[in-house]
């Protein structure tokens, strides 16, 4: 197989993966749906940012030791379920603003949003675990493996800023709905139990 054959190859894989709805859609959503733009953007930066880690490391051979070592994979699930608890029931809890501001407050702005997408990301073994059973696969025989793993990698992370540039547009034709203090609660609401969901799954899936 070729390297550029490899790469269309991957990019239909990953597409796919992108395009499906999950755990970053939904944090990705919420935050540019609320007008926090700034921290949006950091979210999404973040998400891309654990994204190459986790393809940098595989390419490394690093994550192989979540398949070879049942404690290191272990100890990751559960640091990662914790976290998505706690940030699901943070978001359960909030009740809102009881005016209807044009933007809420950004709320520690982009860092804030990047250290949340960064930390969501590599804190899911699942992530770590598709890209060592996958991204080998498309490792052409004869190429550098580290430096095409990154490259594969990379397709990845493009085509994620892609998807959620369509999202962050998307969630902004709601901001007019969600100007109002119920309906911000409501988003709230969905998201933290979306993200409260994925954390029991974690915990609970072997």
């Amino acid at each position: 197989m070729e390297m550029t054959t490899a790469l269309w190859s991957f990019a239909l894989v990953v597409g796919l993966l992108t395009l499906t709805p999950g755990l970053d859609t939904a944090l990705v959503l919420r935050t540019s749906a609320l007008g926090r733009r700034r921290q949006a953007w950091g979210v999404v930066l973040g998400i891309q940012t654990g994204t190459l880690i986790w393809g940098t490391l595989t390419s490394a051979g690093v994550t192989a030791l979540l398949t070879a070592s049942q404690v290191a994979y272990e100890v990751l699930r559960w640091a990662g379920a914790a976290y998505l608890v706690w940030m699901g029931i943070g978001m359960l809890r909030n009740r809102g603003g009881e005016a209807a501001a044009e933007e809420e407050p950004e709320d520690g702005g982009f860092a804030h949003g990047w250290r949340r997408g960064t930390l969501t990301n590599l804190l899911n073994p699942k992530v770590g675990v598709f890209y060592v059973a996958v991204l080998p696969q498309f490792i052409p025989v004869g190429v550098p493996h580290f430096a095409a793993g990154v490259a594969l990698t990379c397709v990845h992370v493009v085509e994620g800023l892609l998807w959620s540039t369509v999202l962050v547009g998307f969630a902004r034709v709601l901001r007019g709905w969600l100007r109002r203090p119920a309906a911000r609660r409501l988003m709230d609401r969905v998201t933290g139990a979306v993200v409260v969901g994925f954390g029991v799954k974690l915990a609970l899936t072997d």
